[in-house]
């Protein structure tokens, strides 16, 4: 039977994730993924695509902080209680299309970024009231919302997609990658290789509670793949890996030929549970 196999957050977009053996699942996805978000002092999102170094700042949960560390840095801790944050300076922040109402973390945190990164950078928090809606089209009739990830809650890759991969990385010399170029949030073992293209409801069995996901749009790819989340830069032997590879098998007709790996997801039920490695889950499969 299916399990999960790991659970991620990313606190703030686009920096290192969290590898967490328990999550709490809210509407928005798995609890503080993507609650921050790092931009310009216009409130524009920064990410790898433009900030490949931004892989190397470190998250960690600590007590009541969340905790950053970075090459050449001294340790940030910002808080992760919302109610800290309660005299912040509002912020409108633009993630993609959307813009949305945010807090900003302050002067600190903005010159710590900011010296990190080379250029004005601010610590934004998305804001209690603010809500962002998932794009319809591939939610409806549901109506949900997530936070500062690039367009849904959850993103959602097999284990057994990711040998696969790596398997043929292997017959081109290159180097096997770890799931975090991927940044998903639930890794599912158990599942064929890349089954969970054709998955529609994934149920996972979190005792006392009916926890259910709807499985909505296979994710294309932008370049972030080929950042080693290690070194925040490509491999110099390999530096368009694994999307070379991805080229010969992963594009789809769908999106107009853009390489696809993992599916995006909505939660249907069971807000509030708390889900934990080594659970099992039943996969439903629609064709």
């Amino acid at each position: 039977m299916p399990v999960i196999n790991e659970l991620f957050v990313y606190p703030i977009k686009s920096c290192a994730g969290i590898s967490l053996p328990r999550a709490t699942l809210l509407e928005t996805g798995l609890a503080y993924d993507r609650h921050w978000m790092v931009t310009n002092p216009a409130g524009r999102m920064f990410t790898q695509r433009t900030e490949p170094r931004m892989a190397l700042i470190r998250t960690a949960f600590h007590g009541d902080d969340l905790v950053l560390d970075a090459p050449g840095m001294p340790t940030l801790r910002t808080p992760l209680q919302l109610d800290a944050l309660d005299n912040a300076q509002p912020l409108r922040a633009t993630v993609w299309r959307d813009t949305v109402d945010a807090l900003d973390t302050g002067e600190h945190t903005a010159r710590w970024f900011g010296e990190f990164l080379g250029t004005p950078a601010r610590l934004v928090r998305f804001a209690r009231q603010a809500r962002r809606t998932v794009d319809e089209k591939w939610t409806a009739p549901l109506v949900t919302h997530t936070r500062f990830a690039d367009g849904f809650p959850l993103l959602v890759v097999s284990q057994a997609s990711l040998d696969d991969l790596n398997a043929r990385l292997s017959t081109t010399g290159a180097p096997g990658i770890p799931a975090n170029r991927f940044r998903p949030n639930l890794v599912i073992g158990g599942l064929d290789a890349y089954e969970e293209d054709y998955v529609g409801e994934m149920r996972i069995a979190v005792p006392g509670q009916d926890v259910q996901l709807r499985l909505v749009k296979l994710c294309t790819r932008c370049p972030m793949p080929t950042i080693d989340q290690a070194t925040g830069a490509p491999d110099p032997a390999f530096p368009h890996e694994p999307l070379d590879t991805m080229s010969g098998y992963r594009a789809s007709a769908q999106f107009d030929g853009a390489l696809t790996f993992g599916k995006n997801a909505v939660v249907v039920q069971g807000e509030g549970a708390s889900l934990e490695v080594g659970l099992d889950v039943e996969a439903e499969l629609e064709f």
